[in-house]
């Protein structure tokens, strides 16, 4: 007969916190503790295996956080952690939970999310909306909950068509226009703004000019292909004319080749690459050179101005545009790092470049995600608005 006791909670937290340690090259450090204490044993191992198979950072984080979530909402929704796999009654309850029309709630109490669950999330700091969620939000989570059911090996419901029914209504119901992802794009002449405000020559200043004029120019990078850029990734090309229509002037502009590897669009093995040409290269150069470096790109900077050996994160390179932002005398709240890709698609549409040779830099997969931004640009310079002026 096993006589041992069951191991404090307090124990396990440690235990599982120690276990998430092992991948602290994923997810923040601030994040460690808070996942601790809302995933279970398992779940701790699934997200492990996933690393072990290569599954990409970004997505993996994604999978942390969407699971962190359904954790903490299952237990204060049902009283239990998630069952795997879920029964189809559990998916359905989670959509109505999220997406749910804000008239119907005015007059009855008991429709969308219960208070008494909204207030146990925002008491955890999981739940920041008062109305109904956005329906990618849940569709992402939907989707992670699903994924993660496959790699425990079960067969979910989520191809259900009662999930499915729910989804559409609740979607119609809870209709609310979407929000992009920064208010406001980083268009060239907001980008010259924030690089004066960094035109000093500390080692930070360098820095951030070399981040966001290479953000930008790449096509706009998101912040987690800066974050993650690689000293291999950046290769020197051959100087290029200064003007595409004469291609064999002397007038000459240096010029590097970024190869992307795995991003949100491109595969590991993949070939795809930008070009940086002109004034971003000689503030890349600039930068890797001031800070010797030779492996990793971007790098954290202390109080006192010396070169840390840890990568920036995601959400650094996202700050870091927020307080230059602010040096520049814009809102802060209006931008985030997102701006430096919407802001290059509405610029190349203002110069009238063509919307294919914009994707090639930019590397949209998607042409109507792509001509979005474009799109929006190209109607305020033409003619259509303005018949009565």
């Amino acid at each position: 007969m096993d006589l041992r006791l069951p191991k404090p909670a307090s124990d396990q937290k440690l235990r599982r916190a120690e276990a998430l340690d092992a991948l602290d090259s994923v997810l923040p450090f601030d994040r460690r503790d808070v996942l601790a204490e809302l995933l279970t044993d398992d779940d701790v191992a699934t997200l492990r295996h996933l690393a072990r198979e290569g599954i990409g950072e970004n997505s993996l984080r994604a999978l942390a956080s969407d699971l962190g979530y359904l954790e903490a909402w299952s237990l204060a929704a049902t009283g239990f952690s998630l069952p795997w796999p879920a029964p189809e009654a559990l998916l359905i309850k989670f959509v109505a939970h999220h997406l749910w029309d804000p008239a119907k709630r005015d007059v009855l109490a008991t429709h969308g999310m219960p208070d008494e669950v909204a207030a146990t999330l925002k008491a955890e700091g999981l739940l920041r909306v008062d109305g109904p969620h956005a329906p990618n939000t849940v569709r992402r989570r939907l989707s992670s909950w699903s994924t993660l059911t496959k790699w425990r090996g079960f067969v979910g419901n989520f191809s259900a068509p009662g999930l499915r029914s729910a989804i559409k209504l609740a979607v119609r119901a809870s209709a609310r226009p979407r929000g992009r992802k920064s208010k406001k794009a980083v268009t060239a002449d907001v980008l010259v703004a924030l690089l004066k405000a960094c035109a000093g020559e500390k080692l930070v200043d360098v820095r951030d000019r070399a981040l966001l004029i290479t953000a930008f120019a790449s096509g706009g990078r998101r912040r987690s292909e800066i974050a993650s850029l690689q000293f291999e990734q950046i290769v020197e090309e051959e100087p290029v004319p200064a003007d595409p229509k004469a291609p064999d002037s002397l007038d000459k502009l240096p010029c590097l080749k970024i190869r992307l590897g795995r991003t949100k669009t491109t595969q590991a093995d993949s070939d795809a690459f930008v070009l940086l040409v002109g004034r971003p290269v000689l503030a890349l150069k600039g930068w890797l050179e001031r800070a010797g470096i030779t492996e990793g790109a971007f790098r954290g900077i202390d109080r006192w101005g010396n070169l840390e050996k840890r990568a920036l994160t995601p959400q650094a390179v996202n700050l870091i545009l927020k307080r230059r932002i602010a040096e520049a005398g814009f809102d802060p709240m209006a931008f985030s790092a997102h701006g430096l890709r919407s802001g290059y698609l509405t610029e190349t549409a203002r110069r009238g470049i063509p919307l294919p040779e914009a994707m090639q830099q930019s590397q949209h997969r998607s042409v109507q995600q792509a001509s979005n931004y474009y799109n929006d640009a190209e109607r305020t310079l033409g003619r259509a608005a303005r018949i009565i002026v």
